[in-house]
């Protein structure tokens, strides 16, 4: 049954992604049923640095992966301090999404469609990674 609902899960991204619709797909199919303190600090974490991640990822310092989360694109210790930081409350909220959702065993999954909605998110001039690994710029 799980491998049923990843499939259905998959094609939906990708007519959903050609659509034009797969963010908004996302929010509804994957909402968090319970707000949990830890997803709650999360993402009180990332307001709190979304001004300098978005100034890295302007300059081109950090960019969007093909996973759901942000790399650090240069050796630069600030910006992998705020990709480390930013990672890690993602992942939060992804495993936290998977457990409410019973989709345990499809965490990459789950990535991976996140990854589809910050690349659509991604303003002009950032840096992007495809679904083949390629880094280009948006």
């Amino acid at each position: 049954m799980q491998n049923v609902k990843l499939f259905v899960l998959m094609a939906t991204a990708i007519v959903l992604s050609s659509a034009g619709t797969l963010q908004t797909w996302a929010e509804s199919k994957y909402a968090l049923k319970e707000m949990t303190p830890a997803v709650e600090a999360a993402l009180e974490h990332r307001r709190s640095r979304y001004d300098q991640l978005q100034g890295l990822k302007s300059s081109g310092v950090v960019g969007e992966d093909n996973r759901g989360y942000v790399d650090a694109l240069v050796d630069d210790p600030i910006a992998k301090d705020v990709a480390g930081a930013e990672n890690k409350d993602r992942a939060v909220i992804y495993t936290t999404i998977a457990e409410q959702n019973g989709l345990t065993d499809a965490l990459a999954t789950i990535e991976k469609v996140f990854a589809h909605v910050q690349r659509d998110k991604a303003q002009a001039g950032e840096k992007i990674q495809d679904d083949n690994g390629q880094w280009t710029t948006k």
